[in-house]
């Protein structure tokens, strides 16, 4: 175990490894083989479509750059730490994605981030790619000496900068590649933006996820009236919606609201097996519909007469069923006649005699008959509706409201509402994981535990926040709360508690009512680092450093976390504390951190686990003890590792 997050360029030579493994030649790629392998004509230019922007060589580096940083647990700021599958980690945004690669790669169902919008006035981090993290945060003064991320270490994107777009776009990329990676193949991504950057980031958004996964753009009703702008008031605002794989994904859907139902569902079934059922009626015939071969035929009416779509020639030979091949001004059913004559025997058309009838017959120009077909409501309760791409429901100004009642100062957050609509129509149901990595004052996190409420849902949040100080003029501040990430711990509090205070105990009982908190800290180990050695005694205190990897007085419980994330492994998986070890994933991992002898190497080869680890220090002095505890591990096909 190196300590290091995933590697972006290996995973990506990995995948192309397994897509193209002709184009490789020891384990390097070999550009030749790799342009035979596509074609012999392939030619890339510089003439295609892309995106480029000062800086964007730079956020490419700063993504591949991988993080020895970790999260350590705070069980003090967390609620049922031991048994709640929620997280909160506060740290930076950047840092954290890269930390939680190797755990979540793949696994998170669904993306809401809500970055800044670049309007002239937002903080953007000010990503350095040149020096060591530690060293930059040091320089300039990004951390104070409690740790928060100073509001200096967030520049401001004014549009007087000759970098405007670029500082921007080269913060936003590195992120949503990143973010990419954690996504479920049926996995999907909102992004809110203004208008600012929303051309930039539909082209970066293609790039990262390709334009095939993009499933729309959804504009947004942020408030009604106003008197802001020179020439519009910005009332909109939009969110971008894209896919991992859109071929997985499901199509998105509503529930049929009551008022809905209650005015389009209008009829009631007099008799036959639907009997009592709700439902409502859709001509067979529709202006419009695409001409299709075999949807243009006669049908036989109650009276004995027939009846087909307008069109400009009417066959003189007439048949029920018969397939016509429709011309161009012809109009067509909207079922093919199997389909008809499966609807109708199942008692789902009806015919009606009208005066303004538009079919056609054989006699004369215009038919007395309409024919409708049955849409029933129980079928449409399951199916759900097709969701718009424009939202009107959900203003600013709701959210202001569901902050006072909870006390939480905080502006601009979006209401917790349009979270929860998004998590509907894209069906995000038991077990999905939630993730929002602009948490600010954690409208997501408010959202999933009250939609979970409603429908006793098992929907998971990971909220991601920078410790960033609030302004000190702010009313959050002079409440108390030194960080945005507080704000949003708090809040997270606090809907818990009104949860509890509201719904009966026994419909809690197998809610999940709490949530860990984690932060973003440096790593456990010691990291070598050797580009400053420039003598032998250097090297010499360098390796005697090293002997022990540990650092001192890093605690136990720091150090499991952080190599359950390096080995891949999610931070709410269950873990127990056995005499001598800890067992986690179900046994299939454990590890060794506090001491080590032949009674625990015994108790382990008994659970069998897959994978086991355990601390090099542990060894002091009985090299005897590591060499047996080793061919013990091998012979029972149990991946040993020290560390």
């Amino acid at each position: 175990m190196d300590g290091k997050s995933l590697s972006i360029s290996e995973d990506k030579l990995n995948q192309l490894k397994n897509i193209l493994p002709e184009a490789f030649t020891e384990d390097k790629i070999d550009w030749e083989k790799l342009k035979a392998a596509l074609g012999d004509n392939i030619e890339f230019k510089n003439e295609r479509y892309v995106l480029n922007w000062a800086g964007k060589s730079d956020a490419f580096r700063v993504l591949q750059e991988q993080t020895t940083a970790t999260l350590i647990p705070n069980k003090e700021e967390s609620i049922d730490f031991d048994d709640t599958e929620n997280i909160f980690i506060e740290g930076e945004n950047l840092e954290v994605l890269k930390v939680l690669q190797k755990s979540y790669y793949g696994k998170i169902k669904m993306i809401y981030i809500d970055p800044p919008y670049n309007t002239g006035n937002d903080f953007v981090y000010s990503d350095k790619f040149q020096e060591d993290r530690r060293d930059y945060e040091k320089r300039a003064g990004i951390k104070d000496e409690n740790g928060y991320l100073k509001r200096e270490g967030l520049i401001k994107n004014t549009k007087d900068k000759g970098h405007y777009h670029s500082n921007w776009l080269s913060m936003i990329y590195p992120r949503l590649f990143l973010a990419r990676n954690l996504l479920r193949d049926d996995g999907v991504i909102f992004v809110s933006i203004g208008q600012n950057e929303i051309g930039n980031l539909l082209i970066l958004c293609n790039e990262i996820f390709g334009e095939e996964n993009k499933i729309g753009i959804i504009t947004r009703l942020m408030k009604k009236g106003g008197s802001k702008g020179k020439y519009f008031s910005p009332n909109t605002e939009y969110i971008l919606v894209y896919s991992r794989n859109i071929e997985q994904v499901k199509d998105f859907r509503l529930s049929l609201e009551r008022d809905f139902i209650d005015k389009i569902y209008t009829q009631i079934e007099k008799d036959g097996n639907n009997k009592g059922e709700r439902f409502r009626e859709m001509g067979l015939y529709q202006a419009g519909l695409d001409i299709r071969a075999n949807q243009r035929y006669w049908i036989k009416c109650p009276d004995g007469t027939y009846v087909i779509p307008p069109g400009r020639t009417i066959p003189q030979k007439v048949s029920e069923g018969e397939q016509i091949k429709p011309e161009k001004g012809d109009g067509v059913w909207r079922w093919t006649y199997d389909r008809y004559k499966q609807e109708f025997l199942l008692n789902n058309i009806s015919f009606k005699e009208t005066k303004t009838s538009s079919l056609q017959n054989g006699n004369s120009k215009q038919s007395k008959w309409n024919i409708y077909t049955k849409i029933w409501l129980k079928n449409r309760i399951k199916e759900g509706r097709v969701p718009v791409d424009y939202i009107d429901k959900f203003e600013n100004r709701i959210s202001s409201r569901e902050l006072k009642k909870i006390n939480i100062p905080f502006d601009f957050a979006k209401p917790s509402e349009l979270i929860k609509h998004l998590i509907k129509i894209s069906q995000i149901n038991e077990n999905n994981i939630i993730l929002d990595f602009f948490a600010g004052s954690g409208t997501t996190a408010h959202a999933v535990l009250d939609l979970n409420k409603e429908d006793s849902g098992n929907r998971k949040f990971i909220l991601v926040q920078m410790p960033e100080k609030t302004d000190e003029m702010s009313e959050a501040y002079k409440a108390g709360y030194k960080t945005i990430a507080e704000i949003g711990k708090e809040r997270i509090r606090r809907v818990i508690k009104k949860i509890r205070e509201e719904t009966p105990k026994k419909e809690l009982k197998n809610s999940d009512l709490g949530f860990k908190v984690f932060k973003l800290r440096e790593s456990n180990f010691k990291i070598w680092r050797s580009n400053n050695v420039n003598d032998e005694e250097t090297l010499i205190k360098l390796m005697e450093d090293h002997i022990d990897p540990v650092k001192d007085g890093s605690k136990i419980e720091n150090i499991l976390y952080e190599l359950l994330l390096k080995s891949g492994i999610e931070l709410t998986t269950k873990i127990e504390k056995k005499s001598g070890y800890y067992s986690a994933n179900n046994k299939k991992i454990i590890f060794i951190l506090e001491k080590i002898d032949e009674n625990i190497i015994q108790d382990i080869l008994l659970q069998k686990p897959k994978k086991v680890i355990t601390l090099d220090r542990l060894f002091k002095n009985n090299d005897q003890l590591k060499t047996n505890t080793a061919l013990q591990m091998k012979d029972a096909e149990i991946d040993f590792e020290v560390v």
